[in-house]
């Protein structure tokens, strides 16, 4: 799998290095889950067996070497929210309904998780946030938010994004509401282009996008709600303070 910079592949997953921040965009390779949810299936409300699920996240746990603790999760929605994480979250938590976790503490772990939405990196050298972005939460102005919480923790200095795999023009087909509603034309959707737009226009410096389609690449690297007819599992975009 050939990534540009500063992707790069290692452990079956897509990692990158950001200035102040490790990402990590996980793949579906190297769980123990079984049939639609083959195999790194990350989300606890699917189908798949739970059990199944919580040893795939102590799998995440010890690839990204932090505590199961760390990594600080929402009930995601489809929404704008974006929870500030001022304390290093609890195992036993339930999740707070949000679609994006911004954090200035070392050792936390923003996690979002996704099927076909793009999960998004924020970071600067004293904050890092990961939001969930789907068409909905493009057009309510998640990446704005995110970028607002971001720049709450670290008011100084640059940040820099990183766009992770996500349904794409090539595929992702929609009807004329949604095209309107992100400002495009045509029978696709282009979410990392309007991803991109938005950022660029909330003032972040860098914008790197992986370039990958959940869609149509190898069925057996992404989960695909879209493709999978709604019966899939979840991978996660993760990022912590380097």
């Amino acid at each position: 799998m050939k990534l540009p910079d500063p992707f790069f592949g290692y452990g079956g997953h897509i990692t990158a290095e950001l200035p102040g921040a490790h990402v990590l965009f996980t793949t579906r390779l190297g769980g123990v889950s079984s049939g639609p949810y083959e195999s790194l299936n990350l989300g606890l409300l699917t189908d798949d067996a739970p059990e199944a699920v919580r040893e795939n996240r102590r799998k995440l746990s010890a690839f990204t070497g932090l505590p199961l603790a760390a990594l600080a999760h929402g009930h995601q929605v489809h929404g704008t929210e974006v929870r500030r994480v001022l304390e290093p979250p609890l195992e036993t938590s339930s999740p707070e309904p949000a679609d994006g976790q911004a954090t200035a503490l070392q050792g936390v772990a923003p996690m979002v998780l996704t099927a076909d939405c793009l999960p998004i990196a924020l970071a600067s050298l004293g904050a890092v946030t990961m939001v969930h972005a789907g068409w909905r939460g493009l057009a309510g102005g998640v990446i704005e938010e995110g970028v607002s919480a971001l720049r709450e923790l670290d008011p100084d200095g640059a940040v820099v994004a990183a766009i992770g795999p996500g349904a794409r023009a090539c595929c992702y087909e929609v009807g004329e509401e949604v095209r309107a509603t992100l400002g495009q034309e045509g029978r696709t959707a282009d979410l990392p282009g309007a991803a991109r737009r938005k950022l660029e226009a909330a003032g972040v410096e860098e914008v790197h996008d992986v370039g990958l389609c959940t869609m149509c690449s190898e069925e057996k690297m992404f989960f695909s709600h879209r493709r999978d007819g709604g019966i899939t599992g979840r991978q996660a975009g993760v990022v912590w303070r380097a």
